[in-house]
């Protein structure tokens, strides 16, 4: 009887299972941390240290040593993999490279080719011991190298941005993404503990404690395309003066895992805040927020998110929209149904007085009215037919000139200017598009949340 490896009967339940959950396999399915784990297992099973060195050697250096050593000459994948594993400034051990590699890996599907290279780079294989390892046993090789090729067959979609927590855990954190163009103070205070960037609280009034994109107790990890891994104390001063009047992207990792519960890696340094600072109140989860505040009026929206999927709630006037680049089981954001009336030209005058003029023009024409989802993000609004899913425009709100309500009884119907589109010659001036709130409270809302939008888009020199 052929003898087995326990990490490799287990490995295959786990990429049976990862086969079961569907064709993609993304961050959010269970099985991936397990999977990985078992495959890091693998690596470092028989992995003998040097003798005379200082530095622990793990897998990841098997793989770096390989575009060296190796003399098959077809190590291209290899080698760019290797590279954007090094030039990654969110990763600071030997363990947090090699986690992101098979990472690498497993996106491009390459996984099998990877551990042929070691294979067949004598110097590298012999750091395994024959007695111990699975890469030096023939019998534990061919099964390990055929649940590769299963794994290379399928889909991971894995957001390599989501790195920074590598070093410390296969569990990774929810990591989401605020795009803003700056006002001009962000309003957050902000400490430095164990190389990360935590937020200790939002000053009332402020851009970020309007909007509500951040909590205390969540981590930044990068701003523009920066990471703030293991930066300096004021370095995050530093990249936001920098970059004073430039749009902002501000990637977010979230105090709260997936689950709910407190992100395993972050609970001690948040034990710390907590001792240094007993006044710090952990900001709540965005689906709690939206219980809150939302209770106060009732409107008709549209609530998106993996838990709850697509559901109407309830919201108030000061209801703050979110819009996050890389959705999760916490983020959200509010939709407006309403009736899409139509769009009249208004010529060369776009200012708000035009408005109780136009209105009767786009009602004269009896156009039957769409129910529409008015989506109002940070920069821009968008609306699209609910029925179709067809987007029908597309405003920044700079192109919006006014905005404003329909004097008539039941002040239900609001509209703005925009300026007509440069793609289209022929049409010059403004034009009005009309639409059709669900009750009073919601065009007050709406009319309310367009008019904040012209104000997070001001620019400042």
């Amino acid at each position: 009887m052929a003898p087995k490896d326990p990490l490799l009967g287990t490995l295959k339940v786990c990429v049976l299972n990862l086969q079961s959950d569907g064709e993609i396999v993304t961050d959010t399915n269970p099985h991936l941390a397990s999977c990985c784990e078992l495959l890091e297992l693998v690596l470092r099973k028989g992995l003998q240290q040097p003798v005379l060195s200082l530095v622990h050697r793990d897998y990841s250096h098997c793989f770096e040593q390989i575009t060296q050593l190796d003399a098959c000459g077809r190590l291209s994948a290899l080698s760019l993999a290797v590279e954007q594993t090094r030039v990654c400034r969110k990763l600071l051990s030997a363990q947090g490279r090699g986690r992101y590699l098979l990472r690498v890996a497993l996106s491009r599907k390459a996984l099998p080719q990877f551990i042929k290279h070691l294979l067949h780079t004598t110097r590298v294989l012999e750091w395994y011991c024959p007695q111990m390892s699975i890469l030096r046993n023939e019998e534990f090789l061919e099964p390990f190298m055929s649940l590769l090729l299963v794994l290379s067959h399928m889909d991971f979609k894995l957001d390599m941005e989501n790195c920074s927590f590598l070093d410390e855990s296969w569990l990774l954190p929810v990591c989401e993404t605020y795009e803003v163009v700056p006002c001009r103070e962000m309003g957050m205070v902000l400490r430095y503990l164990s190389g990360r960037v935590f937020v200790l609280e939002l000053i009332p009034g402020s851009q970020a404690h309007v909007d509500k994109f951040i909590s205390p107790g969540d981590v930044i990890d990068e701003i523009n395309g920066t990471s703030l891994r293991n930066s300096k104390i004021g370095q995050a001063g530093v990249v936001l003066s920098r970059l004073k009047g430039c749009p902002l992207s501000i990637c977010v990792v979230r105090w709260r895992a997936q689950d709910g519960t407190v992100y395993r890696p972050l609970i001690k340094p948040l034990q710390a805040l907590r001792i240094e600072n007993p006044t710090l109140q952990l900001g709540p989860a965005p689906s709690q927020c939206a219980t809150t505040e939302h209770k106060s009026a009732p409107s008709q929206c549209l609530k998106e998110g993996r838990q709850v999927g697509k559901q109407i709630l309830h919201c108030g006037l000061r209801n703050i929209e979110q819009e996050f680049k890389t959705p999760t089981i916490f983020s959200f954001r509010i939709v407006h149904i309403v009736q899409f009336l139509g769009k009249a030209n208004t010529g060369m005058f776009g200012g708000k007085e035009v408005l109780q003029q136009v209105i009767p023009l786009v009602l004269q024409k009896n156009l039957p009215s769409k129910e529409v989802l008015l989506d109002l993000k940070e920069t821009h609004l968008t609306c699209t037919d609910r029925s179709s899913k067809l987007e029908l425009f597309d405003y920044h709100y700079p192109e919006i000139s006014c905005v404003g309500r329909f004097s008539q009884p039941d002040y239900t119907i609001f509209a703005f200017c925009v300026a007509d589109s440069p793609e289209t010659p022929q049409s010059t001036g403004f034009c009005c598009v009309a639409l059709r709130a669900s009750t009073i409270k919601d065009c007050e809302d709406i009319v309310c949340r367009i008019a904040t939008g012209f104000k997070h888009t001001e620019w400042f020199v």
